[in-house]
């Protein structure tokens, strides 16, 4: 367990070349919406420990994207989820508050399966994620699964779980593939008006 801990901190997958500083995004891993064994770092983008975690800010604009890289595999899930949704577990999609992809490869919402997906998600992989408010859309390194999930209502934050020693990092801006046509990056409620 301290090994796992350890890499989430040190940064594995970073080089030691100097990266120019920029203006942190606002929108970060909610320190008050996480599970009590979860860890966030790395200016509140990464994640790791035991549970879940929600965004600072809802899915607002019509158009929503943002990925996840598989920075240390374990067992994870990445999805949507209300304020109310479980995040004491490493299960996404395992009640009614909250739709995601799991490192089994099942889609799941309110415990059921709504897909699973042929090729498993590997370490350094990076799973995109699109929102519109009517459909939910996942990609594997940019290749769209063609699995929408609909149906999905209420206030909705993006959400990662981990467990078994999965380091996953939220990337909100400088994608590593470009989002669906006319999808951007998540924006905070007063950036939109």
């Amino acid at each position: 367990m301290f090994c796992c801990l350890r890499n989430c901190f040190d940064g594995i997958g970073f080089t030691a070349t100097q990266i120019p500083k920029k203006e942190p995004n606002p929108i970060t891993l909610d320190t008050t919406h996480m599970g009590h064994e979860v860890v966030i770092v790395k200016n509140g983008l990464r994640v790791c420990g035991r549970g879940g975690a929600l965004t600072n800010a809802p899915l607002a604009q019509s158009k929503s994207y943002f990925e996840v890289k598989i920075q240390q595999g374990g067992i994870w899930a990445i999805g949507l989820g209300t304020k109310s949704t479980d995040l004491t577990t490493a299960i996404g999609g395992n009640d009614s508050e909250s739709w995601a992809l799991n490192s089994d490869g099942i889609l799941r919402h309110n415990q059921q399966e709504l897909h699973k997906i042929q090729n498993p998600v590997e370490e350094g992989d990076i799973v995109g994620v699109s929102y519109d408010h009517i459909e939910l859309n996942f990609y594997i390194n940019g290749k769209s699964l063609e699995a929408p999930i609909i149906g999905i209502k209420g206030t909705i934050y993006p959400v990662l779980y981990v467990d078994d020693g999965a380091i996953l990092d939220l990337i909100l801006d400088n994608f590593a593939h470009p989002p669906p046509m006319g999808f951007e990056k998540i924006m905070l409620e007063q950036s939109l008006l």
